[in-house]
């Protein structure tokens, strides 16, 4: 980096740092406050369980379709100027979906995909190139944040929505205040933002494609996500099935978020004293197999299992996203493998709300939908133990002890 721009970084070192944590609040909260709210989106406009999968799921094919591509527009414009012109497309969304009728719905909801996407790609890169001996602190910073916005997204969706003219479209439209506010901070990283890169290292951008560990970081991505957002959509429905009241459906879901939030902001110091992450990322994997079966088996401890799905998911996004910085060499690699991660893990990801909402249809209940989320997650468990290993992208595999 410039020896100017390190001057400016290292003066605005506060604003930088909050910066970085308003981007991370803008991340998560736009779609977790839609779960509690399905209900009532779905009777206000006559929408199936099917069409309410297409909607949540839109954000997730937006970030498979932009992830790939996020490398490079950091490239040309550089990151700094990539994550703000992100920030301005997200605003724009988000009010964009608060409009009367199905078409602005869908597209502001695409639109907050394309922006959350394209910031989910760079930031890994950014945090590696600016940080790289903190990443895992910085990465779960972030993921701390968005877990505590996510959770308020859910918990306060419900009654925003019943006490402001507007309804939920003004409960949703409430977060193009974090936007803008995002926004406003990130001002100082332009001012000493580094040079566009052109066209940048495109080897670098491939030889990922080819690595094993590359493949189990996006697999483990991609399942870890799949279980999050259906989740995050359908959680507050099954507990509203099970007689629960929507507004307490989306503290429950709020409780998710809560315990998330702990075990992201925990989970950077228990990384710090294990040799690998192999186990522990296991182990969180499989406490929320038991989460999802506990929802079938055992429905009247609900909140227990809500509390040990967010545990779970907790662990799984903090180490799913730090591993695109752990894993790599340098910050076009991070980038390159934050890219391939989130696309194909996100596309994988997207196609959970929309089959568990079909399931649903199908079967008249949450029994097999729930079930099979539980086996899905099981794989993810199995990845983690080839993405856990304290290795690089481009290192020799150690050969096995005799």
């Amino acid at each position: 980096m410039p020896e100017r721009s390190t001057r400016i970084l290292a003066a605005t070192a506060p604003l930088i740092l909050a910066g970085i944590v308003l981007v991370a609040a803008t991340m998560r909260g736009p779609f977790t406050s839609v779960g509690p709210l399905l209900e009532q989106i779905r009777s206000e406009l006559d929408m199936s369980a099917a069409a309410a999968g297409v909607l949540t799921m839109l954000p997730l094919l937006a970030f498979a379709v932009v992830s790939p591509l996020a490398p490079g527009f950091g490239r040309r414009l550089g990151l700094e100027w990539a994550i703000g012109s992100a920030l301005v497309v997200l605003a724009g969304g988000i009010v964009l979906r608060s409009v009367p009728g199905h078409p602005a719905l869908f597209a502001g909801t695409a639109l907050i995909g394309v922006a959350i996407g394209l910031v989910n790609v760079l930031l890994s890169g950014l945090i590696k190139r600016d940080h790289p001996n903190h990443a895992a602190a910085l990465t779960g910073l972030y993921t701390t944040v968005m877990g505590g916005f996510a959770m308020l997204g859910s918990g306060i969706a419900v009654p925003v929505a019943q006490a402001a003219p507007g309804g939920w479209r003004t409960s949703l439209g409430l977060w193009v205040v974090v936007a803008v506010a995002a926004l406003i901070a990130w001002i100082p990283r332009l001012r000493g933002h580094a040079a566009p890169t052109g066209d940048g290292p495109h080897a670098t951008d491939r030889a990922h494609w080819r690595s094993p560990l590359a493949w189990q970081l996006t697999a483990f991505m991609g399942l870890q996500s799949l279980g999050f957002y259906v989740a995050v959509s359908w959680l507050p429905s099954i507990l509203h099935t099970n007689g629960i009241s929507p507004e307490s459906a989306g503290w429950y879901l709020a409780l998710m978020q809560l315990t998330g939030l702990i075990a992201s902001a925990a989970s950077p110091a228990i990384v710090r004293r294990l040799p690998d992450q192999r186990l522990f990322t296991a182990g969180a994997a499989l406490l929320g197999v038991l989460s999802y079966l506990g929802f079938v088996l055992a429905p009247g401890l609900s909140p227990l299992w809500s509390a040990t799905v967010g545990l779970s998911q907790g662990v799984g996004i903090t180490l799913a996203l730090s591993f695109f910085a752990l894993r790599a060499r340098d910050a076009n690699q991070a980038a390159a493998l934050s890219g391939m991660g989130q696309s194909l893990g996100y596309g994988l990801a997207a196609l959970g709300p929309l089959l568990f909402g079909l399931l649903h249809d199908r079967t008249g209940g949450w029994t097999v939908p729930l079930v099979i989320l539980a086996g899905l997650i099981t794989v993810q468990a199995v990845v983690a133990l080839g993405a856990g290993r304290a290795i690089r992208v481009g290192d020799p595999v150690p050969a096995r002890r005799r």
